[in-house]
């Protein structure tokens, strides 16, 4: 199937682009350079359940060439279950897959908070496994927040510890492979 490039971006506030709003997103800046249509799903606050659950109207009714899946930290915030988590993850690749769109996960975040930032390691390391076993390509958001001795650049992120400044935002972007999408 060879359909036009549309990328459907699916996540939380950190695709959405809070609290700076859509513009000062990684996904606007994606949607700039590849001069095409990117349509920004991330919904502040939701969980990888909410993601799946809203997949089919915020997903496939656009009919994408692809879709970049990133979400998860909220659901470790309010203590979901590791089991739900990935559960969701494998149900809205696999949704994708029967719309025929290309899959691309992005690798969470972090969070300058010792205990949530473990939870979103362990995930971290589930999606890649996940991403390899499927043949999936990986954005992985997460490496342009650690300098090379691996620590925390809490500079890029607001003083919630959870959230890009709009620094942070653009170092997400520079993540990202662009050919990814061809």
């Amino acid at each position: 199937m060879n359909k036009e490039l549309k990328i459907v971006c699916l996540g939380d506030s950190i695709t959405w682009g809070f609290p700076f709003g859509p513009r000062h997103s990684w996904t606007h800046m994606l949607a700039e350079i590849l001069q095409v249509k990117v349509i920004n799903k991330g919904i502040n606050g939701n969980t990888t359940t909410e993601m799946c659950k809203r997949f089919n109207r915020d997903v496939a009714a656009f009919s994408p060439s692809h879709v970049v899946i990133m979400g998860g930290a909220n659901d470790i915030i309010l203590a979901d279950s590791f089991d739900r988590i990935t559960w969701n993850y494998r149900e809205m690749a696999r949704k994708a897959q029967e719309y025929g769109i290309t899959v691309i996960i992005g690798l969470p975040t972090p969070m300058d908070d010792e205990y949530y930032e473990k939870m979103l390691g362990r995930l971290r390391d589930w999606l890649l496994e996940f991403a390899r076993k499927n043949q999936f390509k990986v954005i992985d958001f997460a490496a342009a927040f650690y300098n090379d001795q691996g620590r925390l650049r809490t500079e890029l992120l607001l003083a919630d510890g959870g959230h890009p400044a709009s620094v942070g935002y653009l170092e997400m972007f520079k993540q990202i492979d662009i050919d990814s999408f061809t």
